[in-house]
């Protein structure tokens, strides 16, 4: 089995080629395969596709009379105050024609598309007004793309209509001839569908060849019918998904706002870890030797041996404070980062690890932007210290290298795995971390082992 890591974030496994499987791509995987390729014409999915074909003609043509009707008188009456309510409400409409089609896709095409972006009404006194509500109706741009969509899925609707009603009843028409040719009355003792004729020469399917290969020819295309369908509904998927959800502006600056938030709490969180280590740690030692060197001072004149003791207790307080303000400081951002880069900044926290940590760095001479640097050296340092802590592991491995324009971290440990990216977890908040920079982060930890957590971060913060 061996693993593979891309540059879109992809964290998968693969399989080699080994025969085992060798039936699913031969004669037998065409002959599991065959009859579900002839059950397809009665398939249900065939049927729901088709049922949104032919429902889309008279849809389309309503919607777009109406939505044409709108926005021309609106655009008319532009000239005078009433064309801008007119034009409004047509938008609005618009948007209401959206959350049907998009209802109608999901329930006959199994398309999920999100709604778009709210309208945000908000006058200039902050009350929500109909002229603040018209505005924004007006200047939303998804609006427009929802009446665009109108305007374009008309001519498609009519043409995926006429091409989908002809093929699916020349099919079944054909396919059925054996059943009703004897329908059609005698002349001259031939009967059946006549192809051609004139005066002097006619041409009837009514022989056993020829009603044979009618039903063949039917057969034929009855069972290219659902594929055509399919086809035909594709476009409208495009367009639906295209045109009737968020655009990628408005998904991008909601991302945006979310990983701001992340980056909000996750600064607020360091900040309160900060300062409880200094509350509690680094501060109270030195409180504590304040309190200490005022005794020692007190008694110097009078027991000189134990102002001594006193002075050389707190100068090792002074030396136990110092060594956690270097600890603290190097779990924010340590100076061997900021001058020797990754590759020393990584060998000095594999170092302090309780396992053996093979390092691996290989940037070359290029260097990621500090802020990546930073998160890449707080993600292996976490990751270490949950295997110091958790994993029970004899050895473990730190891998690091560029992909393109993204910086990959591998983190492999020998220990008992279970480890799981659920909330509250300490790799949920290295997930949400590495996600506000438009980072991955992928754990396989199987029960057992190993445990293999790979960090995917870009090369430039975006």
């Amino acid at each position: 089995m061996a693993t593979q890591y891309g540059q879109s974030g992809q964290y998968g496994r693969y399989e080699p080629y080994d025969g085992e499987h060798e039936e699913s791509y031969g004669a037998h995987g065409v002959r599991r395969r065959l009859p579900a390729v002839l059950l397809e014409p009665v398939s249900g999915r065939h049927w729901r596709e088709l049922a949104y074909v032919l429902l889309g003609f008279p849809l389309s043509v309503t919607l777009f009379v109406f939505t044409v009707t709108m926005l021309s008188v609106g655009a008319g009456l532009l000239v005078t105050f009433l064309g801008i309510p007119v034009l409004a409400a047509g938008l609005a409409a618009c948007r209401g024609f959206g959350a049907l089609e998009r209802a109608r896709a999901r329930g006959l095409l199994g398309l999920e598309v999100r709604d778009p972006e709210p309208l945000r009404v908000r006058g200039r006194d902050g009350q929500a007004g109909p002229m603040a509500w018209m505005g924004a109706v007006l200047k939303n741009g998804s609006s427009w793309r929802h009446a665009l969509f109108v305007l374009v899925q008309f001519p498609w609707a009519v043409f995926s209509f006429c091409v989908t009603v002809t093929v699916w009843a020349f099919g079944w028409t054909m396919l059925t001839y054996p059943l009703w040719f004897w329908l059609f009355p005698m002349y001259g003792g031939q009967g059946g569908l006549q192809l051609y004729g004139d005066d002097h020469h006619r041409v009837y399917l009514d022989n056993p060849f020829e009603i044979t290969v009618t039903a063949s020819v039917g057969l034929l295309v009855t069972l290219a019918t659902p594929w055509i369908v399919r086809a035909l509904t594709t476009v409208d998927r495009v367009l639906v998904h295209g045109l009737l959800g968020p655009s990628r502006l408005a998904s991008r600056v909601v991302e945006l706002e979310s990983d701001r938030g992340v980056v909000v709490d996750t600064a607020a969180a360091d900040l309160r870890r900060i300062e409880r280590d200094l509350h509690d740690g680094a501060q109270a030692r030195l409180v504590a030797l304040a309190m200490d060197l005022g005794l020692a001072k007190e008694k110097l004149r009078e027991d000189p041996r134990a102002a001594a003791r006193m002075v050389d207790e707190a100068h090792g307080e002074v030396k136990t404070a110092l060594q956690e303000l270097r600890d603290l400081a190097r779990g924010i951002h340590p100076a061997v980062l900021t001058d020797r880069g990754l590759d020393a900044a990584l060998s000095a926290v594999a170092s302090r690890c309780t396992v053996p940590v093979r390092v691996e760095v290989d940037l070359g001479a290029a260097r990621p932007v500090a802020a990546i640097e930073g998160i890449a050296y707080f993600t292996v340092s976490e990751l270490l210290q949950n295997i110091s802590k958790h994993s029970g592991a004899r050895s473990a491995s730190v891998e690091v290298w560029r992909v393109e324009d993204r910086l990959m971290v591998q983190v492999v440990d020998d220990g008992v795995g279970g480890a799981e990216l659920s909330g509250g977890s300490g790799l949920a908040g290295l997930a949400e971390r590495l996600d506000a920079v438009d980072g991955v982060l992928v754990v396989d930890s199987p029960a057992g082992g190993p445990t293999r957590v790979v960090a995917e971060l870009p090369w430039r913060a975006s």
